[in-house]
């Protein structure tokens, strides 16, 4: 029986629903070329989602070969074959793949890069025969188009440019065409799962169906590569554009200048690049590549072009091959927290130039009230709209930071003590309660939040002092003072039945629900539990503990020796550590629920969570802090070990045992994002850590104020969101509103009134000291407001009880 079929528009119409891809990308890169806008990912031996014309904006699923022998043999590369990845020269995004046949019949070799000067990427690919010759195989390129970030409503037809056949695909303003060195045997367009190219080859074994076009749908293209006629060796160019005729004289023109040239350029670039960064670290022999400098490779890879500065978190989608065109919650998107962490690496690498465009780019993306949002397309426009204030403070740490390593001048800190001002102002406003923690999840009382608003607030009273505003700067410090000293009386829990198992005295919870401050402890009050299923959504706040709190180390505000830090610590490892066969990793909370389910499924809204290297290399440097260097060395192999066989540092391990046909092993990456460009940044900084023997990114201010010398704290403090109960006596109670007002109390129920008013701090708050430093224990200041501006009492009384 013979059905094939050659037809003007292929059947089918619109195919299976599109899915996003694998994340375990083995590969990242770019050109470093101003002419290109086009980024690319690997993973098992081919490519998937290549980016254009902006980093946050993936083109394709995939783009892979089959080989058949026209019969019987049929053999996808990405499934039926092993693929291993190298790099022909250190520390440059030019891969090297060698995908081996499973049943032994073929190897195909591939290099890949994108070019520097136009918006094309290359493959160099050598079709090997194991058994037989080239005549006994037939061998395809096999594409799925993504345009514009949606597998939807794309078209993809057969047609030339300029004489040349091509594969064609359009969206919108997206187009994509694929030329070949060697000439096409056959080519087609279909619709996915009904008239593509992989249902012909399932079936056939070669290519009976030849469609010329395949319209407004899920689409996929395929073409025969004539592989006698190039002896087995040929390039391919995939070439992208805002017209099918722009995409196809790129993909021309970049064939037309071959690999070599074309190599020649990309690698040189690369090479001045990485001379130009600092070598902190020694090749590591056991991991097979030098993990330090594909680490600033995958940093400097996740930059954006048309907006310099922005970073993106992952070129990938956590388990991709689970998610449609309505999820389009990849990390291809900026964090800020993840930008400043990025930023402080490659300042760790001394690319001060790169980090310079990162601290221009977050002046541009700065909302006008001084927060940045949770994260941004690479425009700045918001996508999530959570509040989380470490992402509000973690700008000011990293100009200081800057300046510190000498990237910013005395002048340049003055032309950026704006954005700092604003940023300083929307965290005093708001704070000390963070609507989301930095796992973006819960409100409250956060020590990780805490400590990096705390020393960020320092960071601005030193800038505020230097750029002329003594009393924003006195301000400052005094609020940083007195959240410092509520810290433990926020997160810290003592005599429980946890503590007790663990034989410690306490420690520091995950995080703290906002109601926090009318209680007594911390101890009685519970927090959500996110991506749990029901039943299962909530918890005592003592029985939820994080690493989370040895960020109160790492960022200056407690000694790493400081008892309450060391019995948190051995209760952090009771719960959260996890043995695997190439060291220990720890997990976010106990009861994480963002990660694979117990079967190995993806996550899909609920699940459990894993392990994530970056909190290794979180816990290298509170080691580093403790005075252990060799168990923190030792710590930064397990993070490189981590990686897969490309140094892909994956978001999270698999943490149980081996799930063979989900490709889950125990301390190998799961399905969430891979390469995490903050994994990567914390093992830049870690290696710069050791190599000086000193954390590298504490904030010297934070230390030498609450470390060396114990600053004491002078303040209570009241404002509408703390409605603290008590403070101690023998303080100045300071009552805080965001409008100016006179403060009418008594410190002896009414019998002496008094009325005080609010001054104005320069940040939008207003502020008043009420004299209460004499008053004894047990004593209460009563008090209400009448607000100027709307010329109207509160119409209510609050207490606050000296304790």
């Amino acid at each position: 029986m013979n059905d094939s079929v050659n037809a003007e528009y292929a059947p089918g119409w619109p195919g299976s629903e599109p899915r996003w891809t694998s994340s375990a990308k083995t590969g990242v890169g770019t050109s470093l070329g101003p002419g290109s806008q086009v980024w690319f990912t690997l993973s098992h031996g081919i490519l998937n989602e290549i980016y254009y014309p902006r980093l946050d904006s993936p083109c394709t699923r995939d783009i892979g070969l089959i080989v058949t022998d026209g019969r019987e043999f049929f053999s996808e590369e990405k499934r039926h074959a092993s693929s291993q990845v190298s790099y022909p020269f250190k520390g440059v995004p030019l891969y090297r793949l060698s995908n081996a046949c499973g049943e032994g019949r073929y190897r195909i070799e591939k290099d890949i890069l994108a070019d520097p000067t136009r918006d094309a990427l290359l493959q160099r690919t050598r079709f090997v025969p194991l058994v037989g010759t080239l005549g006994d195989y037939h061998l395809y390129v096999l594409a799925a188009p993504h345009l514009g970030n949606r597998g939807w409503g794309n078209t993809a037809w057969l047609g030339d440019y300029k004489g040349v056949p091509m594969l064609f695909a359009q969206r919108e303003r997206y187009s994509l065409a694929i030329a070949c060195s060697a000439p096409w045997r056959g080519r087609s367009a279909g619709f996915v799962g009904r008239s593509d190219g992989w249902q012909d080859l399932a079936r056939h074994r070669r290519m009976r169906w030849e469609y010329a076009r395949a319209e407004n749908g899920n689409v996929a293209l395929i073409g025969e590569v004539d592989l006698q006629a190039c002896a087995g060796h040929f390039v391919l160019a995939v070439g992208f554009g805002g017209t099918p005729a722009e995409a196809g004289h790129h993909a021309l023109a970049s064939l037309n200048q071959g690999f070599e040239a074309t190599q020649e350029v990309y690698v040189r670039q690369w090479q001045d690049w990485q001379r130009s960064c600092l070598q902190v670290a020694d090749d590591d022999p056991a991991a097979g590549y030098d993990a330090y400098r594909v680490s600033v490779m995958v940093l400097r890879t996740h930059e954006s072009k048309l907006m310099p500065g922005g970073l993106i978190a992952s070129l990938s989608f956590p388990w991709g091959f689970t998610k449609s065109d309505d999820d389009l919650g990849g990390y291809h998107l900026v964090w800020p927290r993840d930008l400043v962490e990025s930023a402080g690496a490659l300042l760790a690498a001394g690319a001060h130039d790169d980090v310079r465009k990162v601290v221009r780019y977050l002046q541009t993306t700065q909302e006008a009230d001084g927060h940045w949002p949770q994260n941004t397309w690479l425009d700045g426009t918001p996508y999530w709209n959570g509040i989380q204030m470490d992402e509000a403070a973690f700008p000011i740490l990293l100009v200081d930071l800057a300046h510190r390593e000498g990237a910013f001048s005395e002048q340049d800190l003055e032309r950026l003590w704006p954005m700092a001002r604003r940023a300083a102002g929307f965290l005093v406003r708001n704070g000390p309660v963070t609507q989301q923690d930095r796992w973006e999840e819960d409100a409250g009382y956060s020590p990780f939040t805490l400590a990096v608003v705390i020393a960020a607030l320092l960071v601005a009273a030193e800038m505020a002092d230097a750029c002329g505003e003594p009393g924003v700067a006195a301000y400052l410090r005094e609020t940083a003072d007195v959240w410092n000293d509520y810290i433990e009386r926020w997160t810290y829990v003592s005599g429980t039945p946890l503590a007790q198992r663990v034989g410690v005295n306490g420690y520091y919870v995950r995080v703290a629900p906002p109601e926090v401050c009318t209680v007594a402890s911390p101890a009685e009050g519970f927090v959500p539990i996110k991506n749990r299923p029901p039943g299962e959504a909530v918890a005592p706040t003592e029985q939820i503990l994080s690493p989370d709190a040895l960020a109160l180390v790492r960022f200056g505000l407690r000694a790493a020796g400081d008892p309450r830090i060391v019995d948190t610590v051995k209760v952090i490892d009771a719960l959260l550590k996890l043995e695997t066969p190439r060291g220990p990793a720890w997990h976010r909370y106990n009861d994480d629920g963002y990660g694979e389910h117990e079967n190995g499924a993806p996550f899909d809204g609920t699940g459990r969570g894993r392990a994530w290297p970056l909190l290794t290399g979180e816990r290298a440097h509170y080691e580093l802090a403790a005075g252990r260097p060799d168990v923190a060395r030792k710590l930064m192999r397990t993070m490189a070990a981590f990686a897969n066989d490309g140094g892909m540092m994956p978001e999270q391990v698999w943490d149980a045992p081996d799930i063979a046909r989900r490709e889950l092993w125990l301390g190998r990456p799961s399905g969430s994002a891979m390469p995490l460009v903050w994994a990567h940044a914390e093992y830049v900084k870690l290696a710069r850590s050791l190599r000086e023997e000193r954390l590298f990114d504490m904030p010297p201010q934070t230390f030498e104020r609450y470390v060396a010398r114990k600053a004491a704290c002078a303040h209570g403090f009241w404002r509408f969101n703390h409605k603290t109960r008590s403070f101690a006596a023998g303080r100045t109670l300071r009552i805080e509103v965001l409008a100016g007002a006179t403060v009418h109390w008594s410190d002896d129920g009414w019998r002496t009134v008094h009325d005080t008013a609010t001054q104005d701090t320069g940040l939008g708050v207003h502020k008043v000291d009420l004299p209460t430093e004499r008053l004894v224990p047990g004593a209460v200041v009563a008090f209400t407001f009448f607000w100027h501006q709307a010329g109207r009492w509160e119409g209510a009384d609050f207490d606050v009880l000296v304790s």
